[in-house]
């Protein structure tokens, strides 16, 4: 993940990298420069040389990255093309942009897709009243542009990755994912809120109202008569449930495999951490002192590669953890016993993933079934 900009033309309220616990966003430089974009080329190349890696997987990250000029956007993805051709030829580089849609427009669209780059876009539901949070920094709403930005990438859609939608209990479920349908995604990421047990998520009724709200969005895509778009989380949980390898870092026991590359050059943990304390994320390593290797064995790094022996005691002995994998990491956080606890989403996971295991084998015993069958998981965007 590179952090072209770490600056934003919206302030949403729940932002997790300006208004939650880590505020390094306040010293870093407003843009990544060509040259440290050279200096992270190397050291991608530099790793996959070093592991033969089949593919490197780059998301221009921010702030919002679109706020760089169309003509330079796909700078460092060329830039990592250009290194990898040199020292891993046979390394193949696929390439996000996660924005808020806010600024896309036919000029940067056109250079995205010379580029190879496909388009992830931000929103909270496909109506204004479902982005009340997402608001520009005079307070203004952000919807009408991201609006017109999601309708014109929806004309290009061999650029479209999808639409990331952060859970809001206050918003009806079944009218949020009808409503995205409308810009037709050709997937929909399903995020639950960066929360802790520190700082809990917004309560809402019953024991499980994060579980309900997506089941209700589970029965009616799982229902519908054909397959109008891909759901990232549920996809993911049938895939884990049939024993196929995870694609994102919210569930399962694969190893963690992000590394985020700042402006300045210094290389830290996955962003989501900055959710938890200041300074969660960082590391102490910077692109001219270390490489990726060095990174794996920092501490917090390692500590997300072992898998089942991370866990807490309750989450190994339990009977869904192959899928549950203790959930996303930064939902696992308590202030001063750290990370080695349940999700604080524990109880929400356990009720959503027996749901849709119980769909799963209802239609594998010949039960009503999808017209087209969910497919494994797409890569994360």
């Amino acid at each position: 993940m590179l952090k072209t900009r770490s600056r934003c033309n919206l302030a949403c309220t729940y932002c997790y990298v300006y208004e939650m616990a880590d505020q390094g966003w306040r010293d870093q430089p407003v843009a990544m420069t060509p040259a440290t974009a050279a200096r992270a080329a190397h050291r991608i190349a530099e790793h996959a040389a070093a592991h033969d890696l089949p593919r490197v997987d780059l998301v221009l990250h921010g702030g919002e990255p679109l706020l760089t000029a169309p003509a330079a956007l796909a700078a460092p993805v060329e830039a990592v093309r250009a290194a990898l051709a040199a020292t891993s030829p046979r390394t193949r580089v696929t390439a996000t942009v996660q924005t808020n849609g806010t600024l896309i427009t036919r000029g940067r669209l056109t250079a995205l897709a010379a580029a190879g780059i496909r388009v992830g876009v931000s929103l909270d539901g496909g109506l204004p009243a479902h982005n009340t949070r997402r608001v520009d920094h005079a307070g203004h709403p952000g919807f009408g542009a991201a609006a017109r930005g999601l309708r014109l990438l929806a004309r290009h859609p061999d650029s479209y990755a999808g639409v990331l939608c952060v859970v809001d209990l206050d918003q009806d479920p079944v009218e949020t994912y009808e409503s995205l349908l409308a810009f037709a995604p050709p997937t929909i990421g399903l995020l639950l809120p960066l929360a802790n047990w520190s700082s809990p998520p917004p309560p809402g009724p019953g024991r499980t109202p994060y579980a309900d709200w997506l089941l209700a969005v589970f029965e009616r895509w799982w229902h519908d008569g054909a397959r109008r778009t891909r759901i990232r989380l549920f996809e993911e949980i049938i895939a884990l449930l049939l024993g196929l390898p995870a694609t994102t870092e919210t569930l399962g026991l694969a190893p963690a495999a992000t590394a985020v590359i700042e402006t300045d050059g210094s290389i830290e943990q996955a962003d989501s951490l900055k959710s938890a304390y200041e300074g969660a994320a960082a590391t102490g390593m910077a692109l001219d002192t270390h490489s990726f290797d060095q990174l794996l064995d920092h501490p917090g790094f390692a500590a997300r590669q072992l898998g089942r022996d991370a866990l807490a005691d309750g989450c190994r002995a339990c009977e869904l953890v192959e899928v549950c994998g203790g959930g996303h990491y930064p939902h696992r956080y308590r202030a001063g016993e750290g990370f080695r606890r349940p999700s604080v989403y524990c109880a929400d996971l356990q009720v959503l993933i027996r749901h849709i295991a119980t769909a799963v084998q209802h239609a594998a015993a010949g039960g009503r079934r999808r017209t087209t069958p969910a497919h494994p998981p797409a890569a994360a965007s």
